[in-house]
């Protein structure tokens, strides 16, 4: 990859400037969520989209709205139970 000017761009580098790109330490439940609110954010954000949205579920645009920012707090549901192992590791690691 490369920027505009033409200088590479390391995989760090690219990390470093989208922060929904991740790090390795991120789990697939964290990466999901990230990638789910993403898209919800732009659902909310873009006003024709939203009013698509809410003509196709004959809801109110405020209706659906709504129901989009709720999902936002958890929208892959709970987060997975950790196991003993990864508890230990954070223990550990504080």
């Amino acid at each position: 990859m490369s920027n505009p000017g033409g200088a590479k761009i390391s995989a760090d580098q690219l990390k470093a400037r989208y922060i929904g790109t991740g790090h390795s330490d991120m789990s697939k439940y964290e990466f999901i969520t990230n990638q789910h609110r993403d898209t919800l954010a732009s659902h909310v954000s873009h006003y024709d989209q939203l009013s698509f949205y809410a003509v196709a579920q004959n809801e109110s645009i405020g209706r659906v709205k709504s129901q989009l920012l709720e999902k936002m707090v958890q929208p892959c549901g709970p987060p997975p139970k950790k196991s003993k192992e990864q508890q230990l590791m954070e223990k550990l690691g504080d």
